[in-house]
């Protein structure tokens, strides 16, 4: 099935074919008025200013998108010429980056136009084929909650970033119910196969069953309406939108339905039966074919295609069988599920599990299930390619084309964190490796609204000929996001550069001592000197005090998280001479230092509270004001504590999603260390014998789970002064940490 934006989708065929199909007159005078409306969303009445044109004709025979940027000496208003939506409204943004220093982000802006609009005259073409952007669980750490009017504010960022290729997995849910009913289970069935609002990334990866759902008809009918409206908006603009395929997993109740089908029971981390070990068809079944063409059918049938499917069947999953052969078997079933509906469908697969599992997909195994699928219908994500790249391993994926991704975060946890440097060089090696078969750049974090800098620099990949001198370039991105400059600011983001943002370790995820269980067996995860950070804290409080009455709430958000992790790293600190205190029995220290680490985490708890997106009351009421029912409602909030807490009913995940918010610090992270602390204590003070399994226990039953299932209400909106407090914490802690 052909929608009337296939010939913006064929591209990707076109990679394989090399020829392209140009857009139609109508659908370029779509586009300009969507980026017109999107400008004006942006800039209000000053969009007029700018004259939006798209031309697909005007596309490199090679497919790749272009802008050109005409403000003429003697004219008062921009023309904005692009191949596309998307290469239009990227052309905008890089106007206003690049010649009005103005910055925009996920959710803070600072956009002062100059009175007299520069003068240029430039054409930009973009290095390779495709944008793309999000990871398969971002829509559950970060998009779960979201309303139509985050979700237009979340397009118009990824259009105007360049971002050309998406997922988009909202209402699945609800083709998939229909699609059960078809082969004769029943609601029962399916109520205990989806998962809650929170989860249902993994479920639809088949790691997870039942847990937080289960779904109700509301919220199916929320989540149609809100797809619809979703990708309206990005095909308007020339997003492709990537819509989801068959796996092969199906609910617990296939197997009474249909006896002798062939299934393998996949099962992932600790969870207990009742939530985990999904089923998944062997490949060889008819039932896999059959339900994965019924469920594509009745998902086009609601929404429409784009030809472009992502599919995950072994995320974090090991296959049931090793040899090339079954594994061949597997590749061709998913994609002759998809070819069956629409002949001209392209699997975009993550490249995870080469990098996850990476003791099992051998060269060899990797081969088999790469090549199971005609060159050019497979696009792989090479993941983490910005710390662990595969390409490299797997031969550039035995000529499948891959995207470069960046993934950076786990979780959706946050934490002054990134690899600056893997970036602005890595990128460019991928690009020229031998016989390489890269078509892309990608952005993949688990969660967002987090390190700004990092997904600046990443947007600007897709565009910039060679590697930046990044002292500048941060100096750049500062006096952007801030509006103003100083010497105070330069020298704290040169620090930030040369210390978080030269990541060099293992991982990434969130692990910091205060947010994980509490223990005497815990390790900081610091790659950078700590008075690197408190240095660049003293240049933003001063900073701050220089410019009181110019800072923007962009400014204002980076002197909250500087104070945060600042304060952050004092706890870790604090934390070593608990530790060797306790250690030595020395409780008279032990005391005086616990003491000192509850104080901390209460003036943290404080200056996150000065900040509207770091407030846990904000995040409980946008999931409440989905549910229509007060059960919903309870349900959503239920899933939401739960996720970025115990992830799970027994912490099977604990503290993996965790947030550094108001609210979660003192009823959560700080109510934890003070039982922890408090026992200890009392067994140095009775010279008794410490039993951290038992405390544990208790933490779980006393403060984890009740915290799961509380209606606890938080403030929805932000209090005190963020400059105040970041100078009283800095004036109190700094020579004390």
């Amino acid at each position: 099935m052909f929608s009337k934006f296939c010939c913006i989708l064929l591209l990707i065929i076109c990679k394989v074919q090399g020829h392209y199909i140009k857009n139609s007159t109508t659908e370029e005078c779509n586009s300009e008025k969507a980026v017109s409306a999107l400008i004006f969303r942006l800039i209000g009445e000053k969009s007029r200013l700018f004259q939006v044109f798209i031309n697909a004709t005007l596309k490199e025979a090679n497919g790749k998108d272009e802008f050109r940027i005409i403000k003429a000496k003697t004219s008062n208003q921009v023309q904005i010429y692009g191949t596309s939506g998307v290469a239009a409204s990227w052309g905008f943004h890089y106007y206003l980056k690049e010649y009005c220093n103005c910055h925009i982000s996920w959710d803070g802006d600072q956009i002062n136009l100059p009175s007299d609009l520069p003068s240029v005259d430039i054409r930009v073409t973009a290095n390779d084929k495709y944008r793309f952007y999000q990871n398969v669980v971002t829509t559950s750490y970060s998009y779960t909650w979201w309303n139509w009017t985050r979700w237009q504010r979340e397009i118009d960022w990824m259009a105007l970033n360049g971002i050309n290729l998406a997922l988009a997995f909202n209402g699945q849910e609800e083709i998939w119910r229909r699609t059960f009913f078809r082969f004769g289970l029943n609601d029962g069935d399916v109520d205990l196969y989806f998962t809650g609002p929170s989860f249902l990334s993994w479920n639809r990866m088949g790691n997870l069953r039942d847990w937080g759902g289960p779904l109700t008809k509301n919220w199916h009918k929320f989540s149609v309406t809100l797809q619809k409206l979703i990708l309206t908006r990005m095909r308007s603009l020339g997003i492709i939108p990537v819509l989801p395929a068959f796996a092969g997993f199906v609910p617990r109740a296939f197997k009474r339905i249909y006896p002798t089908s062939s299934v393998n029971v996949v099962r992932w981390l600790a969870f207990q039966d009742q939530y985990c070990c999904l089923y998944i068809l062997s490949p060889t079944d008819k039932m896999f074919e059959e339900i994965g063409t019924a469920f594509l059918t009745e998902y086009i049938k609601e929404y429409g295609t784009d030809h472009v499917y992502s599919c995950d069947s072994y995320n974090e999953l090991t296959p049931p069988h090793s040899d090339v052969q079954y594994l061949k078997l597997i590749g061709r079933s998913v994609f002759n599920a998809m070819t069956k509906v629409d002949n001209d469908a392209i699997w975009v697969m993550q490249g995870w599990l080469f990098h996850n599992e990476a003791t099992f997909w051998t060269e060899e195994r990797a081969e088999a299930l790469l090549t199971s699928v005609p060159q050019g219908r497979m696009l792989v994500l090479d993941l983490h390619a910005e710390l662990y790249p595969q390409y490299l391993r797997l031969k550039s994926f035995f000529g499948q084309p891959f995207i470069w991704c960046m993934l950076h975060n786990f979780g959706g946890t946050l934490g002054l964190q990134g690899n600056l440097n893997s970036i602005n060089e890595n990128i460019f090696i991928a690009r020229t490796f031998a016989n390489s078969t890269m078509i892309g750049t990608g952005i993949t974090p688990e969660g967002i609204n987090q390190n700004y800098v990092v997904y600046d620099l990443m947007t600007e990949m897709a565009w910039r000929k060679t590697p930046v001198n990044l002292t500048q370039w941060i100096e750049n991105y500062a006096k952007r996001r801030y509006g103003f400059f100083d010497i105070n600011i330069s020298s704290a983001w040169i620090l930030l550069l040369n210390s978080v943002y030269n990541y060099t370790g293992p991982s990434q995820h969130g692990n910091y001592i205060f947010v994980l269980r509490p223990s005497f067996k815990l390790t900081e995860n610091v790659w950078y000197h700590k008075e690197d950070i408190w240095k660049a804290w003293d240049h933003m409080v001063q900073a701050a005090q220089q410019h009181l009455k110019h800072l923007t709430s962009t400014f204002l958000y980076d002197l909250v998280d500087i104070t945060r992790q600042s304060l952050q790293l004092c706890t870790d600190s604090a934390y070593q001479q608990i530790t060797s205190a306790f250690k030595n029995r020395n409780k008279r220290i032990f005391k005086t230092i616990s003491d000192k680490f509850l104080d901390i985490l209460v003036d943290m708890d404080k200056i996150l509270a000065t900040e509207p997106m770091l407030l846990l009351g904000k995040w409980i009421s946008d999931a409440k004001s989905l549910g229509v029912t007060p059960l919903e409602k309870h349900l959503y909030e239920r899933n939401i504590r739960n996720q970025i807490t115990l992830w799970g009913p027994y912490g099977e995940i604990s503290d993996y999603a965790n947030k550094q918010w108001s609210g979660l610090i003192m009823d959560y992270y700080s109510a934890r260390w003070k039982l922890f602390l408090f026992s200890a204590y009392q067994s140095l003070k009775n010279q008794s014998y410490f039993d951290e399994f038992k405390v544990g226990v208790r933490i779980f039953k006393e403060i984890e789970q009740p915290f799961t299932y509380s209606t606890k209400k938080y403030p929805e909106t932000s209090t005190g002064d963020p400059v105040q407090l970041a100078l009283e914490f800095n004036r109190k802690w700094r020579l004390k940490c």
